[in-house]
């Protein structure tokens, strides 16, 4: 039984499920979804926001802070935390997603992956072991082993290649970070997840995560999906997933934003989830509202006096109008990214405060459903 994961609440008609995650910087509550500060920073949004918010983990890079502002500067101000002032727990992404996103600027062999930086060109190389090494440094409370997602679609060929090699580098991860981070305190030591992949082949799902519950890891990190697969093809290969996984250990849904993907991946037993969506269609305009999407520079805004999202307490819908709203972001306003950045990260976490509140009084499916009815 894992100490540090224990489940409160279980729905009576589906997997979902309500539970306290406890890390070495604070407690994290799920299901739960995580902002995304890449490179030490949400974009658009202040720490003071994130606390008023409700955040209670985010996401960061290891790769991009890796590459900038560099270790070195970790390592001067006591890590990532003290560097951007943020007191919660912080996640740690291995680098794993930069293979395929950035997949001309690098070279995948056995022992690792060969990068030029997508900044100056300069080469680097990142195996399992050091990537631990560089969350070390960080100083992240979740840490997530080095592995290799690929492309949609992806042949069998090449997805069962990139298991083969996210496996194994997911076993050398875990020694030397069961080596490095032996002398630490149970209460103060980092946890380290384990990333699953296997493309939309369910089969090589299940067998990837057969393989991640026999490590032993902390947790479990769904990878490779949400990268332009279709809706179907994304849940058959979670579900493949989640039957071959312990019912003790958290799981997080890596890169998933959309709110109905995140009722629908919650009924199935997930329980952590990050994306870059809601600031991303923040800049450009788009809100998540109760009543659905909403795209604030469209006409019928202009001189629309109502906020965002009665049913949001967020700042900007207790103080503004979809009005003065679509007239920053028709101005070219930095305040409408920042007012929209909030509700749009306000209303994904009010979500999982939802789902929580449900399963703990045995209504999730309801609860799922007047969702859907309002949003879709």
């Amino acid at each position: 039984m894992d100490h540090h994961f224990k489940v409160l609440h279980k729905d009576t008609e589906t997997a979902a499920r309500a539970a306290v995650l406890t890390t070495n910087r604070g407690l994290v509550h799920t299901p739960v979804f995580m902002p995304v500060a890449t490179q030490g920073t949400v974009k658009a949004v202040t720490e003071r926001d994130l606390v008023e918010i409700g955040t209670e983990c985010m996401l960061s890079n290891t790769y991009h802070l890796y590459l900038r502002p560099g270790l070195p500067t970790f390592e001067k101000f006591g890590g990532l935390n003290n560097f951007m002032k943020h007191q919660g727990p912080i996640l740690t992404d291995s680098g794993g997603f930069q293979v395929y996103s950035l997949s001309r600027l690098r070279k995948i062999t056995d022992s690792g992956v060969h990068f030029a930086s997508h900044i100056d060109g300069s080469p680097h190389f990142f195996t399992p072991e050091k990537v631990i090494d560089y969350q070390a440094s960080i100083g992240s409370s979740i840490w997530t082993c080095l592995d290799v997602c690929v492309k949609n679609p992806a042949s069998r060929a090449d997805a069962l290649d990139a298991l083969k090699k996210t496996k194994k580098w997911a076993e050398r991860a875990k020694i030397h970070f069961d080596e490095k981070t032996r002398h630490i305190p149970r209460a103060e030591r980092p946890q380290l997840f384990g990333i699953i992949q296997g493309s939309i082949y369910t089969d090589l799902r299940a067998e990837a995560a057969k393989h991640m519950a026999e490590l032993g890891v902390d947790g479990f990190a769904v990878g490779g999906l949400s990268v332009g697969e279709s809706k179907a093809q994304m849940m058959e290969s979670l579900g493949a997933v989640m039957d071959n996984l312990p019912k003790d250990k958290p799981v997080y849904f890596m890169g998933l934003g959309t709110p109905e993907d995140i009722w629908n991946s919650v009924e199935l037993g997930v329980d952590m989830f990050d994306c870059v969506l809601p600031t991303r269609n923040a800049r450009n305009g788009q809100a998540l509202t109760s009543a659905g999407k909403l795209y604030i520079k469209n006409a019928p805004f202009k001189n629309d006096e109502s906020p965002l999202d009665a049913e949001c307490d967020c700042i900007c819908c207790r103080n503004y109008s979809k009005a003065y709203l679509s007239h920053l972001f028709k101005a070219g306003e930095i305040l409408a990214s920042q007012l929209i950045s909030i509700h749009n990260l306000r209303f994904l976490i009010n979500q999982t405060k939802i789902m929580r509140l449900a399963i703990a009084g045995g209504t999730f499916k309801q609860a799922k459903k007047s969702f859907m009815d309002a949003y879709l």
